[in-house]
Parts: structure tokens; C-alpha cells; sequence
């Protein structure tokens, strides 16, 4: 069963016991280059771990609180999978050119509107899939996905080209990408196999730089 997987250490304290802590990228001020990764888009907003079983559906934070209640457009879509699942996201507030606005998000003028950007598949009706290289992982997780609504999108990645990439994004004002190794397992806490690559110039660096949140 889903519930009685093996979890990892150093989970925060009174988290549930289905709780997994994330996997944490390591920053470079460049993508990596070569074969062998995924990029993608990196999103503006707050860590979401997504659990769905036995009809319920739970949302947490990376440190572990309860948010389900939060965000009503996200559990709604939850609930429409089937079996169980463990899903590793990015909860946003998108406006109407499907831009993350982090203000609005942390504002929470918009909880009733906030979407969950799905970038990973942790477990699946009982079977831990951490182990599974990412390609695999993701292949599951489209595949869940598949007739899902906007409450939860599937987030897209490119192979190869990450400085391309990351360019474009810059250039958008985005604010960065998140780079993957594709054969790597998911690994809770700082990784080497993800590599995080801010735009400078983004609001979500600025906000670090003045202290603004």
C-alpha cells in the first residue's frame, strides 16, 4: 500500500507519515550542457506536494504544513484521479497570459484560482517510484494527467540546448529554468542531479536581493 512505503529520513518534525521530503536543486549560475538532462521552466511560486488516496486528498508544503484547505481549485482536481498518488509541484497564481505572479499568489487574494504545476511522480497505487530514473517518473506522471483540467498541469521539459533555453526565459523576465539529470532517482534534500539556474533580473531574485520576502 501507498501509505506504508519507506520514507525518507530527516522529514520535518510532526510532518504526516506520507510525507516525503523534497528533493532540493542545487544553484549554478549556468545550465549544464551536454546530453543526458531535462529543462524546465522554473515557476514562481510555492513548493506543493499533492497526496491522493483512499478518496482524500492532503496538499503540504515543503516543511510539511497542511494546505488543503487552501486551495480549492487544486484538491478538486486532485480528487479527480484514480487510485493513489504522490505528486511533487509548484502551486501559482497565473494571469491571463498564463505568467506566474508570485505577489498575487502570496497575497492570497487568489487562493480560489491557484493551479499546481506538476513536475514530478513520487508514488503511484502503492508502488514508490523514487527509485525510477525521471524519464520514467515523468512518463507516469503525463500519463496521469492526461484528461486533467487547469487545476493541475503537466509541466513540459526540453533535452539538450538548457543555455537556449534559459535565454529565451530571461528574456521573457522568467524566472529561471530547473535542470534534471534524466536518469537520475529522486532524492529528498540538496541534489546534485537537479541544478537550479535563476534570471538575475527576475522579481523573484529581487525579492531575495531587498528583502521583500
Amino acid at each position: 500500500m501507498l501509505w506504508r512505503m519507506r520514507i525518507s529520513r530527516g522529514r520535518p518534525k510532526n510532518a504526516p507519515p506520507t510525507f516525503i521530503r523534497p528533493c532540493r536543486p542545487t544553484a549554478a549560475k549556468q545550465p549544464p550542457r551536454g546530453p543526458g538532462w531535462a529543462h524546465e521552466l522554473k515557476h514562481d511560486g510555492y513548493r506543493l506536494q499533492i497526496h491522493v488516496g483512499d478518496g482524500r486528498v492532503r496538499l503540504y508544503t515543503m516543511n510539511a504544513s497542511d494546505w488543503s484547505d487552501r486551495y480549492p481549485r487544486i484538491t478538486e482536481e486532485a480528487a479527480r484521479v484514480r487510485g493513489s498518488a504522490i505528486l511533487d509541484a509548484e502551486v501559482v497564481c497565473l494571469d491571463d497570459q498564463g505568467l506566474a505572479q508570485f505577489h498575487t499568489l502570496h497575497s492570497r487574494i487568489a487562493d480560489h484560482d491557484a493551479v499546481a504545476c506538476a513536475f514530478d511522480l513520487l508514488a503511484l497505487d502503492g508502488d514508490d517510484l523514487r527509485r525510477k530514473p525521471l524519464t520514467e517518473r515523468k512518463a507516469a506522471l503525463r500519463k496521469l494527467l492526461f484528461r486533467s483540467r487547469d487545476g493541475i498541469q503537466y509541466v513540459e521539459h526540453a533535452e539538450g540546448h538548457g543555455d537556449k533555453m534559459f535565454a529565451a526565459v530571461c528574456e521573457l523576465g522568467l524566472e529561471g529554468i530547473v535542470s534534471k539529470k534524466l536518469n537520475a532517482p529522486y532524492r529528498s534534500g540538496p541534489s546534485n542531479s537537479w541544478i537550479k539556474v535563476k534570471n538575475p533580473k527576475a522579481p523573484a531574485a529581487t525579492r531575495i536581493i531587498d528583502g521583500s520576502f
